[in-house]
């Protein structure tokens, strides 16, 4: 069986360049930011000012979210120079300088925390998602996103998920189906939910199930679905069920999992464990933006 979970979009390091395609999120960012001015700058640094500075990344991690940070910039004085010097997805010592920033003093100064925020969140995501795929090395289960993304962010935080060696799972409701508990609580049964899945999607979309128990399992496999979500079960349940499933469907982990545990659940078999963790648990890694004197 193709792996559902293929459809993630291969990992590109972001430029300056093809950041571009999120010009409208960043515009409303800086007018969320800047508003009507600057105060703060306009009054203290002349108009044909100049600056170099460094975008330094404080702490270890992986970099993600350079070329839109970047674009953030640019986006307020098209004449900036970048000097990109790590791309995304590298490892970073803290204290690496990943790019250098020249030209008018203003654009940097005004551009700057937007700039740095999202450059440190993306990082943060996939740093995370980093020592999760570091922590199953040697199984072959894959470490997945999930829909828990901050809103209007959920493409550049998927990106940061890639960038630290992880895939996407379904990008939001429209492109698989994932039938959970509160589905088939409101018709009462996990093989009519499936069937009535399969005769209404379009022919050849995943069909995945939510499972609690393995009656529920084996109920799934019955219904020929195509992809089974292990809902916070003992790693000895998804042990029986991955036995039970013998390839017929894709096997996905899911629910309490963290760093200290991912190891055994991959030991299971199963072939993909997914965790909202990635997103909506990532800390910031932390960045600056240090401007060189003379």
């Amino acid at each position: 069986m193709r792996h559902p979970f293929e459809r993630s979009p291969s990992f590109v390091p972001m430029t300056v360049e093809s950041a571009g395609e999120f010009d409208a999120l960043l515009r409303e960012a800086m007018r969320e930011d800047i508003g009507p001015g600057d105060l703060t700058t306009d009054a203290v640094i002349p108009p044909g000012a100049v600056a170099t500075a460094d975008v330094v990344i404080r702490s270890r991690g992986v970099l993600a979210g350079l070329g839109v940070a970047l674009r953030s910039i640019e986006l307020l004085d098209s004449t900036v120079v970048f000097e990109q010097r790590i791309a995304d997805g590298a490892r970073v010592a803290a204290g690496a300088s990943v790019a250098r920033v020249r030209g008018a003093a203003r654009a940097i100064l005004s551009g700057e925390r937007v700039a740095l925020n999202l450059l440190g969140r993306l990082c943060g995501i996939a740093t995370l998602t980093r020592a999760y795929v570091d922590a199953v090395d040697g199984y072959t289960a894959r470490i997945t996103d999930t829909r828990k993304t901050t809103p209007g962010l959920r493409v550049l935080e998927r990106y940061a998920v890639r960038a630290g060696g992880g895939v996407n799972h379904r990008f939001g409701l429209y492109d698989a189906v994932l039938i959970k508990d509160n589905h088939i609580a409101a018709i009462g049964s996990i093989g009519e939910a499936i069937a009535r899945a399969r005769a209404a999607a379009p022919a050849g979309t995943i069909i995945e199930a939510e499972c609690d128990t393995l009656d529920q399992v084996r109920a799934a496999l019955a219904a020929h679905v195509d992809s089974i979500l292990l809902d916070n079960m003992t790693v000895e349940a998804m042990s029986e069920a991955v036995r039970l499933t013998r390839g017929a469907a894709i096997v996905e982990a899911s629910g309490g999992v963290n760093l200290s545990t991912v190891r055994a659940v991959a030991a299971t078999g199963v072939d993909v464990i997914s965790l909202g963790a990635l997103t909506h648990g990532a800390t910031s890694l932390d960045v600056a933006l240090d401007f060189l004197l003379g």
